[in-house]
């Protein structure tokens, strides 16, 4: 993976309770933890989710309405290749990002959006999560404890934007993720400042797209190693109108008129 293709969803931490809230209903419960290193535990995951067939499609886009505290966050197309080498985000106020798999642009050039950088690697990143478990420099140790499937990714040093990001990630009955605690590093912010204040994604509603399936609601909760997620939902997003595409010549090439985005 090209973590820095993905920041996101960059990210959380150790234990998980079951919240009372309906919302978080399917949050898991995570005790003390040991960890271990198996292959056939990644494999389990990515056959779940149908990897190899996602892997065998060119490219993939999706429209995103995420909100945060009741207010709109982002409302955009978002196209990125399979492999995420390539993102590409269309927002409805005309604005656009490109990462052409070496640098990240904005269009029209003279406003940089703010967070554009976070942008255009957060989203697509928890997007494709599932499949991002066994790219090159992301480490993956399965928790083992009362309460089966869970497990931990980390990042090698220098991978990406933020190595020092990392993620618990819950499945369900089905090996499929439901859920993800995780730390934002992003920007200049320490791994001190980010686990003081760790968030949780739940994913849920999937449907299957070319027999992939794939997760069209997101909810986002506080999250504490003492508590799990708790609350009701800081953030939710809604995705739809998810298809696999051919990509046209020039489709995630820089736009004529744009700016360079180095933050």
């Amino acid at each position: 993976m090209n973590k820095s293709i993905f920041l996101l969803l960059t990210l959380a931490i150790l234990s998980c309770k079951q919240n009372n809230s309906e919302e978080s209903k399917d949050a898991p419960e995570q005790e003390q933890q040991v960890t271990t290193t198996s292959n056939s535990f990644v494999d389990k995951i990515a056959s779940a989710h149908n990897k190899a067939a996602f892997a065998a499609q060119e490219a993939i886009a999706f429209d995103l309405q995420l909100m945060f505290g009741g207010n709109e966050r982002i409302n955009a197309t978002i196209s990125m290749l399979t492999n995420s080498s390539k993102i590409r985000i269309d927002k409805t106020d005309g604005t656009q990002l490109i990462y052409d798999g070496s640098q990240v642009y904005s269009a029209p050039q003279g406003a940089i959006p703010d967070g554009a950088r976070y942008d255009i690697f957060t989203w697509p990143y928890f997007f494709a999560f599932p499949f991002k478990l066994q790219d090159p420099g992301v480490n993956i140790q399965e928790l083992t404890n009362d309460t089966e499937g869970q497990f931990k990714l980390t990042f090698e040093g220098g991978t990406g934007d933020t190595p020092d990001d990392w993620y618990i990630g819950y499945l369900n009955e089905e090996n499929r993720v439901k859920a993800t605690a995780y730390i934002v590093t992003f920007g200049d912010k320490t791994i001190e400042n980010a686990e003081a204040a760790p968030h949780a994604i739940a994913y849920s509603d999937y449907k299957e797209i070319e027999q992939v399936p794939l997760a069209t609601t997101w909810k986002f909760y506080n999250w504490s190693e003492e508590k799990g997620i708790f609350g009701d939902p800081i953030g939710e997003a809604q995705l739809s109108n998810i298809r696999f595409f051919e990509v046209e010549d020039g489709f995630f090439e820089k736009p004529e008129s744009s700016d360079v985005v180095n933050y």
